[in-house]
């Protein structure tokens, strides 16, 4: 009897370049990776327009509303109402849109979509900015609606073109800076209906608690001191000035030096809740 042994065949070697991963994104790199996530967040608003009902709609409902309704008892007339009004349903809609933002965030979070991420050598940072940097559209459509029914109205600010171009520019950067705070709460909350709940727990003291419909003076000392520290406040007081005329004062530098201070707060919790997530 013959054995016959069989031999493999002879396999070609494949050589295979390895090139080592960084392990921290470089600054073009999270640039680069946060405007694909912006233009994915952009893709899905055209898919979906329904996002757009609260900033279409709820600025023309509310102008309307809150002009008719409180502007012949706290400032005599609606004429008279509007340079006060104007400027706090600015910040109220900016405001009312970037809680949309945790919103979504908590819903994709809950999908599995940031899950997709893991396995992707990107920044922590790019799947959070990236969809806040889209919703600038949405605070720049808010923003014009807000303006325009306000011409509609009869409010005629005395800063201009330049005034009203500035305020406008004033109130996407606010609005851009808070929705840190409900990203943060995206990341942390259980569902986007808790994170919908506490955005509505937080955007009523803030907004309501302010300078924004009625003038500080008015209201009793404690709770003057808050309207003073709030940062709507600060950013009503300086939207005023610009669209009214005052052109450049202190309190535009301090409304964005509390935007900054929002930033640095909350754009760091959220980021490194996002990382313990991941």
């Amino acid at each position: 009897m013959t054995t016959q042994t069989l031999l493999p065949e002879a396999r070609s070697a494949v050589v295979v370049e390895e090139r080592p991963l960084s392990p921290r994104p470089s600054l073009r790199d999270t640039v680069t990776q946060t405007f694909a996530m912006a233009w994915r967040a952009m893709k899905k608003m055209r898919r979906n327009p329904e996002q757009f009902f609260d900033v279409t709609l709820q600025p023309i409902l509310f102008t309307a509303m809150f002009a008719y309704v409180f502007g012949g008892a706290v400032s005599g007339s609606v004429s008279d109402y509007l340079p006060l009004m104007i400027p706090g349903i600015l910040a109220q809609t900016a405001l009312t849109a970037c809680m949309a933002t945790g919103t979504q965030m908590r819903e994709d979070m809950d999908k599995g979509v940031f899950d997709r991420f893991k396995a992707m050598p990107i920044a922590r940072i790019a799947p959070l900015a990236g969809p806040m940097m889209a919703d600038l559209l949405r605070y720049g459509i808010a923003a014009t609606i807000t303006i325009a029914v306000g011409l509609v109205m009869g409010y005629r600010p005395d800063g201009g073109v330049v005034g009203v171009i500035a305020g406008w520019l004033l109130t996407i950067v606010a609005g851009w800076s808070l929705a840190w705070i409900f990203a943060w709460l995206g990341t942390v909350a259980r569902s986007a209906q808790a994170v919908q709940g506490i955005g509505m727990m937080i955007m009523f003291p803030l907004t309501f608690l302010s300078n924004a419909y009625v003038p500080a003076g008015t209201m009793p000392d404690w709770l003057q001191t808050f309207v003073k520290i709030n940062p709507v406040s600060h950013v009503v007081t300086a939207v005023r000035d610009l669209m009214n005329g005052n052109g450049l004062t202190a309190q535009v530098g301090w409304a964005l030096v509390a935007c900054a201070i929002v930033v640095a707060i909350f754009a760091p919790l959220a980021v490194r809740s996002y990382s313990r997530k991941m």
